[in-house]
């Protein structure tokens, strides 16, 4: 204490011994303080307790599954994976991704002469294995063609292996027919054709049937503007959920610079198929002036100085020059009257249409598959590749245009037009138009496309 009796302040080393005092004691002391606040707390907070709730004692005891009934269950569903063909692979490293392990199955699928579908991997094609709950195979499938047309059907096709319960495999080929569905899309060019029907979800194949169908009305790679609008509704084909490929276009309408472009497809009882604009009018003519897509002309109908064996001749044809191996297409329906070799013609196909018309193709390199006496030909259909065969000096298709047996010249004769539909094919076309008025209707506006006649 000072002399005034004031507390004197503590000294420095009085504080520091003071800091070295054990730290439970204040520990201690604020434990002390902190109760006393939760006490203060509790005592401010108590309330009149709630009703107490009832209790109900009564159990209800479900039966658990026996572990047989689950065992039994696993094993009855089958692991199913899949994978998709890269390029490169090979058969090792798609077994291993698809966690295939039997021991023998790689050497059988290499040796078996049921299984040669698997020797050929696509890319892009699927492969699919089921393995059971031990991780042993159930299946193997390859769907390597997994859409095709076959006679007027479409068909998946694809190699199944299973094993065949003597500790060896079976291979088996097998085939289902796809499902046919019909689809409308509608789209609006912004930039191309192709650009629209991508962004609509329509398949390339429906594309290029578009294009072909009204290329007599609109020139496709000049004609169109941004804001042309169509609607189409066509063919696809599904096997198992999955589509596997397109069909034909139904019915279509194309607004290009503000005026309207239809067509439907028809089949009259009476004759083969066609397109029709919604009037009934055909939207092909009877015979098509060219059988190459892309050419020119290098020799003409008439009198001309022979390239091989010299002096003026008539030549009674129209040469086409183009690449050797150039798809030829017949220029209207018919039968193939002769498919082979004719003395300087070479490789050559004639075909036969009505009213004593024939047309002849000559020079080929080769035939398309299937063409022989006797088939029946579309217009447009493939035949054959351009070559040089015969006595040519050069790849082109030289083309005859023949009425009565007596050749006339293809690019000056007034080509027999298409024929109309009769009274009874009328009759039959309305009936397929309004099959359709349902699925479009018009690009602007609410009223029907496909308005009754």
């Amino acid at each position: 204490m000072s002399e005034k009796g004031i507390p004197e302040a503590p000294s420095l080393r009085d504080a520091m011994r003071a800091h070295r005092k054990p730290f439970h004691f204040m520990r201690k002391g604020l434990l002390l303080v902190a109760l006393g606040l939760f006490a203060t707390a509790g005592a401010l907070a108590v309330v009149e307790p709630l009703e107490k709730p009832a209790v109900y004692t009564e159990q209800s005891v479900l039966p658990l599954p026996s572990i047989d009934v689950l065992s039994e269950t696993v094993s009855s569903d089958p692991f199913i994976s899949e994978t998709v063909i890269r390029r490169g692979d090979t058969l090792a490293a798609l077994l291993q991704r698809l966690h295939v392990q039997e021991s023998g199955l790689q050497t059988f699928l290499i040796q078996e002469p049921a299984a040669r579908s698997i020797y050929k991997l696509y890319p892009g094609r699927l492969i699919r294995a089921a393995l059971d709950h031990e991780g042993r195979l159930v299946s193997l499938r390859y769907d390597h063609t997994p859409g095709t047309r076959d006679e007027g059907r479409f068909v998946s096709r694809w190699l199944e292996v299973t094993p065949d319960g003597e500790g060896g495999f079976q291979a088996e080929e097998r085939e289902q027919v796809a499902d046919t569905q019909i689809r409308i899309a509608e789209g609006e060019i912004v930039n191309s054709l192709f650009g629209a029907t991508d962004a609509a979800g329509i398949p390339d194949h429906i594309t290029l049937q578009m294009a072909e169908i009204l290329s007599s009305k609109i020139d496709f790679m000049r004609d169109l503007r941004q804001g042309d609008r169509f609607r189409v509704v066509y063919e696809t084909y599904a096997s198992e959920g999955r589509d596997v490929g397109a069909g034909r276009v139904l019915a279509l309408e194309f607004q290009n610079k503000n005026k309207t472009y239809d067509a439907v497809w028809f089949a009259p009882e009476s004759g083969s198929g066609a397109y029709y604009d919604f009037d009934g009018r055909s939207l092909q003519g009877a015979f098509l002036r060219n059988a190459l897509k892309f050419t020119r002309i290098s020799s003409t109908f008439g009198g001309r100085r022979h390239p091989v064996h010299g002096g003026w001749r008539q030549h009674a044809g129209v040469d086409y020059a183009a690449p050797s191996g150039t798809p030829i297409h017949a220029t209207a329906d018919g039968v193939i009257k002769f498919a082979g070799w004719q003395n300087g013609y070479g490789n050559t196909i004639i075909i036969e249409h009505h009213n004593n018309i024939t047309t002849l193709y000559a020079h080929q390199k080769g035939f398309a598959k299937g063409i022989k006496k006797g088939v029946k030909i579309r217009q447009g259909d493939h035949i054959g590749y351009v070559g040089s065969t015969g006595w040519s000096t050069g790849p082109h298709l030289h083309y005859e245009f023949r009425v009565n047996n007596k050749p006339v010249d293809p690019l000056s004769v007034d080509l027999p037009v298409a024929r109309t539909l009769s009274p009874a094919e009328r009759k039959q076309f309305d009936t397929v138009l309004a099959q359709y008025r349902d699925h479009i209707q018009l690009l602007n506006g609410d009223a029907p496309l496909l308005a009754s006649n």
